[in-house]
């Protein structure tokens, strides 16, 4: 046994080096916003153009609540309704996701202010069936707290209050209405919503649209011009005694009893609005979605500490690194000094099991198949968080990251197909035809399965989210009109090229492994190597979690991209570190166990997306508690291949590079 001249421990030492260096770099480079949206001139309706428009159009969208996974359309409770034929067309994300925006009944002007405008009645009568139904409905929704989500010139429209720490709060929806369930309960908004077992439906908002009125030069305005720059909303309970003059000034709530409506009873709800217009040139147009973000709770958090966790993972990675890195140098200098032949006889550790460490493992066909699908989720988190960081798939583009997500994925058959290919082919596997299918098939297949199961759930509900039939026939004319094609064509190429040629020889006879202690069994290893990936993203999972089922927005792709690049190096370095222990202990079986070890990590997410269940959403319902884990189950079974891929590729790299260094004579 000889050493080359020139060792990859150096490199690699060079190559970790140079991440470090991009990370730190990472870290303070000062990010940028792209939202990709041009800004809207508003005028007077007198003066009306082509570079302006005087209808600010509000547009409603669903209705959802962190008591329940289950959105409803706007009108699904009975409010006042729009031109829904005006609707705007929404894109794939959107449809996917369950938002559905249309037109509010409100007319809004720029610059004219209303005090006191009705939209609607709508009116109750006991004993009907359908009013009946129609006032149960309405109650649900205010008792299990349905949040309004509006939009205005794209911006969401806020309710902002004071917290108990004298902040302001503004949150991108508000209440339909309040239930005051017994005497020690009160109504958030107003103490004098006090009665007991009593509903209390805000029917009136008042409206405040500011606005930044620009120079004819920044913009060739025209004067009583300018851009919105926020829409704050004020909701309220108004008993209007007369539905013909509603009284907006009223300070008698309207109070629903708990109880069924008598028969022949008459209950008229009246629907009113007001708006004002604020002129503010302190804030620009660019700047407009700030005082959103920086005022939520749940994101208004020590920017220091994220990125001190994130260093001390990184640090710590960092060192497990190096001592591995020294170990495998003794190593090498130690095969080096057995110059007689009887010391070159006396092989030991990782060395003894050259002839075995690539064989090929059981079930080949599998594990090819989970490594081409976790590179296609791979390419695409890098290539989506990569845009997202450039701001193009911010919040202000609504849809935009469901929809740059599906279209990768279903683009980046090619790399899967020919990933897979190129492995089985590798493992000796003859049946190409069998592993392009599954290749195509299987993965997508599992997550489009427990997707429509879900949405037969969702359609049994009435919910908004579920995703009509039309768009499943697309999703699956891309499956299989765009990617199964590519995934052959991938595997086509991978086909052809030559076997990969391994450094070293594979025996005949496999090598019998010795009695492992506990450490260096396959079940307490995957266990453990799961618990380090795992640590350097669960202060960003928080934040994920609470954007999908608290309501709260997500913009913070900056810190995210740069945990998912500490994401990579940890699991591949905590992989490889395993790895090396199970070969010194003569243990071979590598090729499994480095797919399992890191992709283990997924579990740890499980644990997590249940705990998370129990301590922060209050769901009662089984529908409800069905599709959080029916979703979950799906981004735990995406994450799995992820970080399994990252793992195998990091070790498969690390024992080609160590096997090449020795020659065995």
């Amino acid at each position: 046994m000889r050493i080359l001249p020139r060792s990859p421990i150096r490199s690699c030492c060079q190559q970790l080096g140079m991440l470090v260096i991009m990370l730190h770099t990472l870290a303070v480079v000062n990010g940028f916003y792209l939202p990709g949206l041009a800004p809207v001139n508003f005028c007077k309706k007198s003066d009306v153009s082509s570079t302006c428009k005087s209808d600010v159009i509000l547009y409603v969208n669903r209705l959802n609540t962190e008591e329940s996974v289950i959105p409803y359309e706007y009108h699904h409770f009975d409010f006042c309704l729009g031109k829904e034929e005006n609707s705007p067309v929404e894109n794939l994300g959107q449809v996917v996701f369950g938002e559905r925006i249309r037109p509010g009944p409100y007319n809004i002007q720029f610059l004219e202010n209303v005090e006191c405008a009705k939209a609607c009645t709508k009116t109750y009568k006991g004993g009907q069936t359908d009013s009946d139904r129609r006032m149960m409905v309405l109650k649900k929704g205010i008792s299990l707290n349905y949040q309004h989500h509006w939009i205005v010139d794209n911006m969401p429209v806020t309710w902002c209050y004071q917290l108990e720490n004298g902040k302001q709060y503004c949150s991108i929806g508000f209440p339909m209405g309040c239930l005051v369930r017994q005497d020690s309960d009160g109504c958030p908004i107003n103490s004098m919503y006090n009665k007991p077992l009593h509903y209390y439906p805000f029917n009136h908002v008042d409206l405040e649209i500011t606005y930044h009125s620009g120079a004819a030069e920044e913009w060739g305005s025209i004067p009583s011009s300018g851009r919105i720059i926020s829409v704050k909303v004020s909701p309220k309970s108004i008993n209007h005694v007369d539905p013909e003059k509603p009284n907006c000034q009223s300070t008698d709530p309207l109070a629903i009893k708990d109880s069924s409506l008598k028969s022949g009873e008459v209950l008229n709800i009246v629907y009113t609005y007001g708006v004002k217009f604020t002129q503010n040139n302190d804030v620009k147009w660019s700047s407009r979605w700030d005082y959103i973000l920086e005022s939520m709770p749940h994101t208004n958090i020590q920017w220091f500490s994220i990125l001190n966790s994130l260093v001390i993972v990184l640090f710590l990675s960092g060192m497990v690194a190096m001592i591995m890195l020294r170990t495998l140098h003794k190593d090498i200098a130690r095969y080096n000094q057995m110059d007689s032949g009887e010391d070159a006889q006396e092989e030991f550790g990782w060395k003894l099991v050259h002839g075995d460490v690539f064989r090929p493992p059981r079930k080949g066909m599998i594990l090819s198949v989970f490594l081409g699908s976790g590179v296609q989720v791979l390419v695409m988190s890098m290539i989506t968080l990569g845009f997202a960081c450039l701001g193009f798939l911010s919040p202000a583009n609504r849809g935009a990251l469901m929809t740059c997500s599906m279209v990768l994925f279903v683009s980046l058959g090619t790399p899967a197909g020919y990933v897979s290919a190129r492995i089985y082919k590798s493992f000796g596997g003859v049946k190409w035809k069998s592993n392009v299918i599954l290749t195509s098939i299987v993965c997508p297949g599992v997550v489009f399965s427990l997707f429509f199961v879900m949405n037969l759930v969702l359609w049994g509900e009435n919910s908004s989210g579920a995703v009509p039939f039309s768009t499943l026939v697309a999703l699956l004319a891309l499956w299989f009109g765009v990617s199964v094609p590519l995934t052959f064509v991938g595997a086509y190429f991978g086909f052809r090229k030559r076997a990969l040629e391994h450094p070293v020889r594979t025996n005949q006879i496999p090598r019998q492994i010795p009695d492992q202690s506990i450490y260096t069994q396959p079940i307490p290893g995957i266990v453990m190597g799961g618990v380090l990936p795992f640590g350097c993203i669960f202060i960003q999972l928080f934040f994920i979690l609470s954007s999908l089922w608290s309501n709260q927005m997500y913009y913070m792709f900056g810190f995210l991209f740069l945990v998912f690049l500490i994401l990579i190096i940890t699991c591949s370095e905590t992989t490889i570190l395993l790895c090396y222990f199970h070969l010194c202990a003569e243990d071979y079986h590598w090729w499994w166990r480095s797919f399992l070890t890191s992709g283990f990590t997924a579990v740890y997410l499980f644990i997590y997306c249940c705990h998370y269940f129990v301590t922060k959403l209050s769901i009662k319902d089984s529908a409800s508690t069905f599709l959080y884990f029916g979703y979950t189950a799906i981004m735990v079974f995406l994450f799995f291949l992820l970080t399994g891929t990252i793992g195998f590729f990091a070790c498969f790299w690390f024992i080609r590079k160590i096997y090449s260094v020795v020659k065995v004579d």
